[in-house]
């Protein structure tokens, strides 16, 4: 499926990274009432998914704007929500001027971020489908050794859910059929490959600066 470039794609500063920063949102346009901006339609809703064990620790993610440029500051990022989210048994948070629904599963937490006006619903969705995905992959055993064994799949399976923001499925059956086709019909990519090495690079990299 090609990403709509028609679409525009929010630009850093505006929405959540403004929230962020505490700065004001951006003005509104001629003709729409004073203290009021509605968001632009935008395909690009989900700004990042990431996977942590029970001790916050990354284990899979990726980043689908500048929001977080570095992967320092992303870690940080994920670390801040794990300890706001962790002890609770709610399914969503408000942090940072984003929404953030996530799951645990055992011994792993998985996490979808949005836009501050994003749908909860549309962004639980894609929750749902990778959870339900990564169960079928794994045979229902959504846990960290698992995951680890099987995360050329796992990669497989967010790619085959969000390309670049946009949602592109949220069925889980759809999922894993096209998941298996492309397995069948020539195994691992070498981007799918890269993406498992350098993410692993990277969890050794920051448990060493610990």
């Amino acid at each position: 499926m090609q990403r709509p470039e028609a679409w525009p794609r929010p630009q850093p500063g505006e929405g959540a990274a403004a929230a962020q920063a505490g700065g004001p949102a951006p003005p509104a346009r001629a003709g729409e009432p004073s203290g009021l901006r509605l968001q632009e339609p935008s395909l690009y809703t989900i700004k990042a998914v990431f996977i942590l064990d029970n001790d916050g620790r990354r284990l899979l993610a990726k980043y689908y704007d500048d929001t977080f440029p570095s992967t320092k500051e992303q870690m940080v990022f994920e670390k801040n929500v794990f300890n706001k989210t962790s002890r609770t048994e709610s399914e969503i948070a408000f942090f940072g001027g984003m929404t953030i629904v996530y799951k645990s599963s055992i011994d792993l937490f998985l996490y979808v971020v949005g836009s501050s006006y994003e749908n909860e619903l549309m962004l639980m969705s894609v929750l749902t489908c990778l959870f339900e995905s990564l169960n079928h992959m794994l045979r229902k055993n959504v846990e960290k050794r698992w995951l680890l064994e099987n995360m050329d799949g796992a990669f497989l399976v967010l790619d085959e859910i969000v390309d670049g923001g946009v949602i592109l499925e949220s069925d889980p059956q759809q999922v894993i059929q096209k998941v298996n086709f492309r397995a069948d019909d020539g195994g691992l990519t070498e981007q799918s490959v890269a993406q498992v090495l350098q993410s692993a690079k990277e969890q050794i990299k920051w448990s060493l600066l610990k």
